[in-house]
C-alpha cells in the first residue's frame, strides 16, 4: 500500500474564536480539518475544565487539518492571523496518509 508524506496541524484555541479560525482556513485553501471540543487543561492560567466554564467562549476547542507539506506555510500565515491574538497553541507533526488525493 502506498503512503504519501503530510502534516497534521492542531490548532487549541477559544471555542468562540472557531468560526473566525474556520473561514481563515477555508481562505488559505484548507479543504478540510475536524473540530474537537477540549475537555479541559492547564497552561499559564492554572487548570480548568471545560464544566466549569460559565459560557461558550470559556471553553477551547481543537482543529485538526492534515495537509500536503506544500500547503503548510500558507495555511499556518492564515492561522496565525487568528491565533496571534488569542489564546492559542499550534503543532505541527509529519504524518502520512494512505489517499494522498483527499488532501
Amino acid at each position: 500500500m502506498e503512503k504519501h508524506d503530510a502534516k497534521r496541524v492542531a490548532i487549541i484555541i477559544e471555542a468562540i474564536m472557531e468560526s473566525r479560525l474556520r473561514e481563515a482556513l477555508e481562505g488559505a485553501g484548507v479543504t478540510g480539518f475536524s473540530v474537537l471540543p477540549v475537555l479541559g487543561g492547564s497552561g499559564r492560567s492554572g487548570n480548568w475544565r471545560r464544566d466549569d466554564t460559565v459560557s461558550r467562549g470559556g471553553g477551547m476547542v481543537q482543529v485538526i487539518c492534515i495537509i500536503r507539506p506544500e500547503k503548510l506555510d500558507r495555511m499556518l500565515e492564515a492561522a496565525f492571523e487568528v491565533v496571534d491574538r488569542h489564546i492559542g497553541v499550534v503543532t505541527i507533526s509529519d504524518c502520512q496518509v494512505l489517499r494522498a488525493d483527499r488532501f
